[in-house]
Protein backbone atom coordinates (compact mmCIF):
# COMPACT_ATOMS: atom_id res chain seq x y z
CA UNK A 1 0.00 0.00 0.00
CA UNK A 2 1.62 3.35 -1.09
CA UNK A 3 0.23 6.38 0.88
CA UNK A 4 1.15 9.81 0.77
CA UNK A 5 4.49 10.66 3.24
CA UNK A 6 2.77 14.04 3.69
CA UNK A 7 -0.47 15.58 4.03
CA UNK A 8 -1.79 19.48 3.82
CA UNK A 9 -4.59 19.96 5.97
CA UNK A 10 -7.11 22.97 4.75
CA UNK A 11 -8.31 24.70 8.17
CA UNK A 12 -11.97 25.55 7.48
CA UNK A 13 -13.02 26.04 10.95
CA UNK A 14 -13.09 30.09 11.01
CA UNK A 15 -15.48 30.36 7.98
CA UNK A 16 -17.33 27.00 6.98
CA UNK A 17 -16.61 26.04 10.55
CA UNK A 18 -18.57 29.13 12.37
CA UNK A 19 -20.90 30.35 9.31
CA UNK A 20 -24.21 28.86 10.27
CA UNK A 21 -24.00 29.47 14.05
CA UNK A 22 -26.91 31.21 15.05
CA UNK A 23 -25.53 34.11 17.01
CA UNK A 24 -22.89 35.92 15.89
CA UNK A 25 -19.36 35.17 16.92
CA UNK A 26 -17.04 38.34 18.15
CA UNK A 27 -14.13 39.13 15.35
CA UNK A 28 -11.95 39.52 18.23
CA UNK A 29 -12.86 35.40 18.50
CA UNK A 30 -12.51 34.71 14.70
CA UNK A 31 -8.83 36.59 14.41
CA UNK A 32 -7.73 35.21 17.61
CA UNK A 33 -9.00 31.57 16.36
CA UNK A 34 -7.07 32.40 12.99
CA UNK A 35 -4.42 33.46 15.15
CA UNK A 36 -4.45 30.15 17.26
CA UNK A 37 -4.67 28.23 14.04
CA UNK A 38 -1.74 29.80 12.31
CA UNK A 39 0.37 29.36 15.27
CA UNK A 40 -0.53 25.58 14.92
CA UNK A 41 1.42 25.23 11.84
CA UNK A 42 -1.48 25.19 8.84
CA UNK A 43 -0.05 26.00 5.13
CA UNK A 44 -4.21 26.91 4.53
CA UNK A 45 -6.69 28.77 6.51
CA UNK A 46 -9.89 29.43 5.34
CA UNK A 47 -10.59 33.03 7.08
CA UNK A 48 -13.26 34.95 5.58
CA UNK A 49 -16.23 34.65 3.16
CA UNK A 50 -16.85 37.91 0.74
CA UNK A 51 -20.62 37.05 0.82
CA UNK A 52 -23.54 39.32 0.81
CA UNK A 53 -24.15 40.08 4.74
CA UNK A 54 -27.45 39.14 3.99
CA UNK A 55 -26.75 35.52 3.13
CA UNK A 56 -24.31 35.16 5.80
CA UNK A 57 -24.68 37.35 8.44
CA UNK A 58 -21.82 35.83 10.43
CA UNK A 59 -19.30 36.70 7.71
CA UNK A 60 -20.13 40.47 7.46
CA UNK A 61 -16.79 41.42 8.97
CA UNK A 62 -14.27 39.61 6.65
CA UNK A 63 -12.34 42.51 6.44
CA UNK A 64 -11.69 43.44 9.91
CA UNK A 65 -10.76 39.56 10.57
CA UNK A 66 -8.65 40.22 7.59
CA UNK A 67 -7.07 43.43 8.86
CA UNK A 68 -6.50 41.52 12.04
CA UNK A 69 -4.89 38.75 11.86
CA UNK A 70 -1.61 37.90 12.31
CA UNK A 71 -0.44 36.71 9.16
CA UNK A 72 2.61 33.72 9.40
CA UNK A 73 4.37 33.97 6.34
CA UNK A 74 4.34 30.02 5.24
CA UNK A 75 0.46 29.99 5.69
CA UNK A 76 -1.75 30.98 3.16
CA UNK A 77 -5.09 32.97 3.77
CA UNK A 78 -7.94 32.31 1.75
CA UNK A 79 -11.31 34.14 1.20
CA UNK A 80 -14.27 32.71 -0.75
CA UNK A 81 -15.81 34.69 -3.12
CA UNK A 82 -19.02 34.47 -5.65
CA UNK A 83 -18.51 37.38 -7.28
CA UNK A 84 -16.62 40.28 -8.68
CA UNK A 85 -17.49 42.17 -5.99
CA UNK A 86 -16.38 39.50 -3.28
CA UNK A 87 -13.35 39.42 -5.38
CA UNK A 88 -12.40 42.71 -5.09
CA UNK A 89 -13.37 42.80 -1.39
CA UNK A 90 -10.81 39.75 -1.19
CA UNK A 91 -8.12 41.88 -3.11
CA UNK A 92 -8.25 44.59 -0.90
CA UNK A 93 -8.10 42.50 1.57
CA UNK A 94 -4.62 40.76 1.02
CA UNK A 95 -6.56 37.32 0.31
CA UNK A 96 -3.58 35.25 -0.81
CA UNK A 97 -6.28 32.49 -2.32
CA UNK A 98 -10.21 33.03 -3.56
CA UNK A 99 -11.96 30.30 -3.43
CA UNK A 100 -15.42 29.81 -6.09
CA UNK A 101 -17.87 27.76 -5.01
CA UNK A 102 -20.54 25.64 -7.22
CA UNK A 103 -22.53 22.54 -7.16
CA UNK A 104 -22.86 18.73 -8.87
CA UNK A 105 -26.17 18.94 -8.25
CA UNK A 106 -28.65 21.24 -9.88
CA UNK A 107 -31.11 21.14 -7.18
CA UNK A 108 -28.63 22.03 -4.56
CA UNK A 109 -26.99 24.73 -6.74
CA UNK A 110 -30.74 26.32 -7.09
CA UNK A 111 -30.89 26.09 -3.39
CA UNK A 112 -27.61 27.09 -2.57
CA UNK A 113 -26.93 29.87 -5.43
CA UNK A 114 -30.00 30.52 -6.75
CA UNK A 115 -28.40 29.19 -10.29
CA UNK A 116 -28.08 26.49 -12.80
CA UNK A 117 -24.80 25.07 -12.26
CA UNK A 118 -24.15 25.99 -15.97
CA UNK A 119 -25.52 30.05 -14.74
CA UNK A 120 -22.62 29.10 -11.92
CA UNK A 121 -20.00 28.57 -14.10
CA UNK A 122 -20.77 31.54 -16.42
CA UNK A 123 -21.32 33.95 -13.01
CA UNK A 124 -17.74 32.71 -11.92
CA UNK A 125 -15.58 32.87 -15.16
CA UNK A 126 -15.28 37.02 -14.02
CA UNK A 127 -14.05 36.11 -11.09
CA UNK A 128 -11.40 33.32 -11.95
CA UNK A 129 -10.04 35.59 -14.95
CA UNK A 130 -9.51 38.82 -12.34
CA UNK A 131 -7.98 36.31 -9.71
CA UNK A 132 -5.56 34.89 -12.77
CA UNK A 133 -4.53 38.45 -14.02
CA UNK A 134 -4.25 39.81 -9.92
CA UNK A 135 -1.87 36.80 -9.77
CA UNK A 136 -4.06 35.20 -7.02
CA UNK A 137 -4.31 31.40 -6.51
CA UNK A 138 -7.45 29.73 -7.38
CA UNK A 139 -9.51 27.30 -5.73
CA UNK A 140 -13.07 25.72 -6.39
CA UNK A 141 -14.88 24.02 -4.11
CA UNK A 142 -17.84 21.04 -5.92
CA UNK A 143 -20.46 20.52 -3.56
CA UNK A 144 -22.74 17.53 -3.56
CA UNK A 145 -20.03 15.39 -4.95
CA UNK A 146 -21.17 12.03 -3.46
CA UNK A 147 -24.83 13.06 -2.93
CA UNK A 148 -27.57 15.98 -2.77
CA UNK A 149 -30.29 16.17 -0.06
CA UNK A 150 -32.69 16.81 -3.18
CA UNK A 151 -31.69 15.04 -6.11
CA UNK A 152 -29.91 12.02 -3.94
CA UNK A 153 -27.04 9.75 -5.46
CA UNK A 154 -24.46 12.22 -7.47
CA UNK A 155 -23.06 10.28 -10.57
CA UNK A 156 -19.16 10.55 -11.29
CA UNK A 157 -20.09 11.96 -14.67
CA UNK A 158 -21.88 14.81 -13.25
CA UNK A 159 -18.91 15.58 -10.52
CA UNK A 160 -16.35 15.44 -13.86
CA UNK A 161 -18.50 17.70 -15.96
CA UNK A 162 -18.18 20.35 -12.92
CA UNK A 163 -14.66 19.74 -12.46
CA UNK A 164 -13.51 20.14 -16.65
CA UNK A 165 -15.93 23.16 -16.58
CA UNK A 166 -14.07 24.76 -13.65
CA UNK A 167 -10.64 23.83 -14.99
CA UNK A 168 -11.64 25.32 -18.21
CA UNK A 169 -11.49 28.86 -16.20
CA UNK A 170 -8.28 28.16 -14.67
CA UNK A 171 -8.74 26.72 -11.10
CA UNK A 172 -5.45 25.43 -9.18
CA UNK A 173 -7.32 23.56 -7.16
CA UNK A 174 -10.22 21.23 -6.40
CA UNK A 175 -12.10 20.53 -3.80
CA UNK A 176 -14.28 17.41 -3.80
CA UNK A 177 -16.66 18.02 -1.41
CA UNK A 178 -19.32 15.31 0.34
CA UNK A 179 -21.20 17.85 1.88
CA UNK A 180 -23.99 16.05 3.58
CA UNK A 181 -21.42 12.76 4.23
CA UNK A 182 -22.78 10.00 2.85
CA UNK A 183 -20.10 8.64 1.14
CA UNK A 184 -18.58 5.78 1.97
CA UNK A 185 -14.75 4.09 1.08
CA UNK A 186 -15.43 2.66 -1.87
CA UNK A 187 -16.85 5.47 -3.61
CA UNK A 188 -14.58 7.89 -2.43
CA UNK A 189 -11.67 5.82 -4.66
CA UNK A 190 -13.74 5.25 -7.26
CA UNK A 191 -14.81 9.31 -7.54
CA UNK A 192 -10.91 10.22 -6.71
CA UNK A 193 -9.15 8.30 -9.64
CA UNK A 194 -12.07 9.78 -11.88
CA UNK A 195 -11.20 12.89 -10.84
CA UNK A 196 -7.37 12.20 -11.38
CA UNK A 197 -7.84 11.36 -14.85
CA UNK A 198 -8.62 15.19 -15.80
CA UNK A 199 -6.73 16.70 -13.21
CA UNK A 200 -3.60 16.16 -11.65
CA UNK A 201 -3.17 14.50 -8.41
CA UNK A 202 -1.83 16.90 -6.10
CA UNK A 203 -4.51 19.78 -7.52
CA UNK A 204 -7.39 17.54 -6.11
CA UNK A 205 -8.34 17.30 -2.25
CA UNK A 206 -10.72 15.99 -0.20
CA UNK A 207 -13.99 17.69 2.19
CA UNK A 208 -15.42 14.88 3.98
CA UNK A 209 -18.52 15.51 6.83
CA UNK A 210 -18.83 12.88 9.25
CA UNK A 211 -22.88 12.25 9.08
CA UNK A 212 -22.68 8.66 8.89
CA UNK A 213 -19.16 8.29 10.71
CA UNK A 214 -17.08 8.00 7.46
CA UNK A 215 -15.40 10.83 7.25
CA UNK A 216 -11.92 9.04 8.55
CA UNK A 217 -12.84 5.95 6.23
CA UNK A 218 -13.10 8.31 3.40
CA UNK A 219 -9.81 10.28 4.15
CA UNK A 220 -8.40 6.54 4.62
CA UNK A 221 -9.66 5.34 0.83
CA UNK A 222 -8.33 8.58 -0.99
CA UNK A 223 -4.75 8.12 0.43
CA UNK A 224 -4.88 4.96 -1.01
CA UNK A 225 -5.05 6.23 -4.10
CA UNK A 226 -2.78 9.44 -3.73
CA UNK A 227 -4.94 12.28 -2.39
CA UNK A 228 -2.23 14.53 -0.04
CA UNK A 229 -4.89 17.46 0.40
CA UNK A 230 -7.90 17.57 3.09
CA UNK A 231 -9.96 20.22 4.38
CA UNK A 232 -11.20 19.72 8.25
CA UNK A 233 -12.51 21.95 11.19
CA UNK A 234 -10.96 21.87 14.31
CA UNK A 235 -13.32 20.99 16.79
CA UNK A 236 -15.51 19.32 14.07
CA UNK A 237 -17.44 22.78 13.82
CA UNK A 238 -19.57 23.68 10.99
CA UNK A 239 -22.74 21.87 8.73
CA UNK A 240 -24.86 22.30 5.42
CA UNK A 241 -28.01 24.40 6.29
CA UNK A 242 -29.48 23.03 3.20
CA UNK A 243 -29.15 19.45 4.20
CA UNK A 244 -31.27 18.06 7.12
CA UNK A 245 -29.30 16.06 10.01
CA UNK A 246 -26.12 16.40 8.01
CA UNK A 247 -23.52 17.03 11.03
CA UNK A 248 -20.65 18.89 10.61
CA UNK A 249 -16.89 18.73 8.69
CA UNK A 250 -14.32 16.11 9.91
CA UNK A 251 -12.66 17.29 13.24
CA UNK A 252 -8.87 18.59 12.19
CA UNK A 253 -8.07 16.53 15.70
CA UNK A 254 -9.40 13.11 14.51
CA UNK A 255 -7.86 13.75 11.28
CA UNK A 256 -4.12 14.65 12.41
CA UNK A 257 -3.99 12.17 15.18
CA UNK A 258 -5.01 9.20 12.67
CA UNK A 259 -2.63 10.69 9.77
CA UNK A 260 0.56 11.40 12.94
CA UNK A 261 -0.50 7.81 13.75
CA UNK A 262 0.44 6.82 9.92
CA UNK A 263 3.65 8.17 9.87
CA UNK A 264 2.36 11.22 7.78
CA UNK A 265 3.75 14.47 8.14
CA UNK A 266 1.08 17.27 8.23
CA UNK A 267 3.39 19.93 10.06
CA UNK A 268 0.92 20.50 12.66
CA UNK A 269 1.04 20.85 16.74
CA UNK A 270 -1.45 18.22 17.71
CA UNK A 271 -1.80 19.23 21.15
CA UNK A 272 -2.24 22.96 20.01
CA UNK A 273 -4.85 22.08 17.59
CA UNK A 274 -6.56 19.76 20.96
CA UNK A 275 -6.24 23.35 23.07
CA UNK A 276 -7.47 25.30 20.31
CA UNK A 277 -10.33 22.83 19.64
CA UNK A 278 -11.08 23.27 23.30
CA UNK A 279 -11.08 26.98 23.71
CA UNK A 280 -13.27 27.57 20.77
CA UNK A 281 -16.42 25.62 21.88
CA UNK A 282 -16.09 27.18 25.09
CA UNK A 283 -15.88 30.56 23.01
CA UNK A 284 -19.44 29.47 20.96
CA UNK A 285 -21.05 27.27 24.54
CA UNK A 286 -20.51 24.06 22.65
CA UNK A 287 -19.25 20.47 23.07
CA UNK A 288 -16.69 19.72 20.58
CA UNK A 289 -17.15 17.57 17.84
CA UNK A 290 -13.85 15.90 18.08
CA UNK A 291 -13.32 12.83 20.04
CA UNK A 292 -9.74 12.45 19.80
CA UNK A 293 -9.55 16.07 21.13
CA UNK A 294 -11.93 15.23 23.87
CA UNK A 295 -10.05 12.42 24.85
CA UNK A 296 -6.51 14.03 24.60
CA UNK A 297 -8.19 17.44 26.54
CA UNK A 298 -9.14 15.46 29.34
CA UNK A 299 -5.78 13.03 29.15
CA UNK A 300 -3.69 16.04 29.63
CA UNK A 301 -5.72 17.53 32.89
Amino acid sequence: MSLPTTVKIVEVAARDGLQNEKHFVDTAIKIELINRLSAAGFQNIEAASFVSPKWVPQMADGTEVMAGIERRPQTTYSALTPNLRGFEAALAAKADEVVIFGAASESFSQKNINCSIAESITRFAPVAQAALDAGVRLRASISCAFGCPYDGETAIETVLDVVKRMQDLGVQEFDIADTIGVGTPLKTARLMEAVATLVPMEQIAGHFHDTYGQALANILAALQVGVSIFHSSVAGLGGCPYAKGATGNVATEDVVYMLHGMGIHTGLDLPQLVDTGAWISAQIGKPTNSRAGRALFLKNQ
